[in-house]
C-alpha cells in the first residue's frame, strides 16, 4: 500500500504518531536533544489523555524556541537553510488538538516536509516528484530519501496493525532516522567550515 493510502486510512493515533515520527527524525535541524519530543510520544499511549497534547506541545515549542514561539536553527545551520525552515514549519503546524481531521492534515504535511528535507540533504539527484514517490514509485530513489520513505510507511503499518502497541517500534524507527539525519547534518556543518 502506498504512503498516501496509509495516511488516508490511518486512525487518529496512527496519524499523530506519523507526524510526530517525521518531526522527531528532523529534530537535529531544530537543535533539540534526543528526548525533546518524548512527552508527546508518551501522550499517544492508551493511558494518556489526548487533551494534554496541546499543553505538552506548547512546552516543547517553548524549549525549542526563542521565547516568542519561534524555533531557532540548529548550530551550524544557515537561517535561510530550507531544510531547517521545513523542520520549523512542521513543529509550528502541529495541531493543538488530537483529532483525526487535524492530525491527517498535519501527518500529510509532515510526510512531504520530511521527504523534502531528506532529498535536500541527499547529494544524489532525484528528478521524480514527491507525489510520485509517496504514491509508490521508488525506483532509483536517492538512499537517504528512500530510507525516510520506508520509515514513514513502516510507522503507519505498525500503528495500523498494533495500535498503541506499535508505538515502541515507531519510536525505534524515529530514533534510527534521527541518528542518520544528525550524522548528515554534522557532516554538512563540518563541510561548511
Amino acid at each position: 500500500m502506498s504512503l498516501v493510502d496509509l495516511i488516508a486510512r490511518a486512525d487518529e493515533r496512527g496519524l499523530a504518531a506519523s507526524g510526530l515520527a517525521c518531526l522527531d527524525r528532523c529534530v537535529p535541524l531544530l537543535g533539540g536533544d534526543d528526548e525533546i519530543l518524548r512527552p508527546l510520544w508518551g501522550n499517544l499511549t492508551e493511558a494518556s489523555d489526548a487533551a494534554d497534547w496541546g499543553g505538552i506541545l506548547d512546552q516543547i515549542r517553548a524549549k525549542l524556541g526563542d521565547g516568542d514561539g519561534q524555533v531557532d536553527a540548529a548550530d551550524g545551520a544557515d537561517e535561510g537553510d530550507e531544510a531547517v525552515l521545513l523542520a520549523r514549519r512542521m513543529l509550528a503546524a502541529a495541531p493543538a488538538g488530537r483529532t483525526a481531521e487535524h492530525m491527517r492534515v498535519w501527518a500529510d504535511a509532515c510526510s512531504v516536509a520530511s521527504l523534502r528535507i531528506h532529498r535536500l540533504l541527499d547529494p544524489a539527484d532525484d528528478p521524480s516528484t514527491l507525489d510520485s514517490r509517496r504514491a509508490g514509485s521508488t525506483e532509483d530513489m536517492p538512499p537517504l530519501a528512500a530510507a525516510e520513505l520506508r520509515r514513514q510507511i513502516t510507522v503507519l503499518e505498525v500503528l495500523a496493525g498494533h495500535g498503541a502497541g506499535g508505538l515502541r517500534r515507531a519510536l525505534e524507527l524515529s530514533v534510527e532516522g534521527r541518528r542518520v539525519l544528525r550524522a548528515v547534518v554534522s557532516r554538512r556543518a563540518r563541510g561548511r567550515r
